[in-house]
């Protein structure tokens, strides 16, 4: 029973980190690429994005509690996992190994930036260019958004070759190297979009 019950979760959480965790990820990663045309264009999109109807129930609905459970549950698959790198040093092993590192930079990431816009705002600031403009012309936090940025997608990238195993997509060892080759090719596309934003800002 308990082992089913963990499945269940598992088939749950690498659901959730694409459905609709992935679909955000994108969404914001696409509307931050705005800041590379002018920040006015930046502007607009965030407004637009913020002016939604239902915005505080699909912010709450759809992003933050599937989040939260990713999160526990991923910190759960994280520390209780049995990396065994140095004793088979097959690529899927590190990639095990790093999914579960990225997850917790991710976290990591991911509230500190919260913080930073969405609990700001909160407090009467604009979430606008010119907030992480300044977030951003510190040197060392540009280097901690780029590195919290890459390890984001990566882990988002690496998660959905995951999520075809999980789901019987990509049963054959053929089938799930096509899918390595098409995720890192999404993780390389994908911090190219995030990068250029970052890079937009300063």
């Amino acid at each position: 029973m308990a082992t089913e019950r963990e499945f269940l979760l598992r088939r749950l959480h690498s659901l959730l980190g694409v459905i609709p965790v992935g679909i955000f990820l994108i969404q914001h990663l696409v509307v931050n690429h705005f800041a590379t045309k002018s920040p006015d264009a930046f502007n607009k999109a965030a407004h637009f994005m913020e002016s939604l109807p239902f915005r505080y129930a699909l912010e709450i609905f759809v992003i933050f509690l599937p989040i939260l459970f990713h999160a526990i549950y991923g910190l759960y698959i994280a520390f209780t996992a049995k990396n065994n790198v140095s004793k088979y040093g097959y690529g899927r092993n590190w990639m095990f190994m790093v999914q579960r590192f990225t997850g917790v930079v991710t976290l990591i990431f991911i509230v500190w930036h919260v913080w930073e816009t969405r609990i700001a705002a909160a407090r009467g600031a604009e979430v606008n260019f010119d907030m992480m403009a300044n977030i951003l012309a510190s040197p060392a936090m540009f280097g901690f958004y780029v590195v919290g940025v890459i390890a984001t997608i990566f882990h988002f990238a690496n998660g959905l070759w995951s999520f075809c195993v999980s789901w019987g997509i990509t049963v054959t060892p053929r089938s799930q190297q096509i899918a390595t080759y098409v995720t890192m090719g999404i993780f390389v596309a994908l911090s190219v979009v995030g990068v250029r934003a970052l890079l937009a800002f300063v």
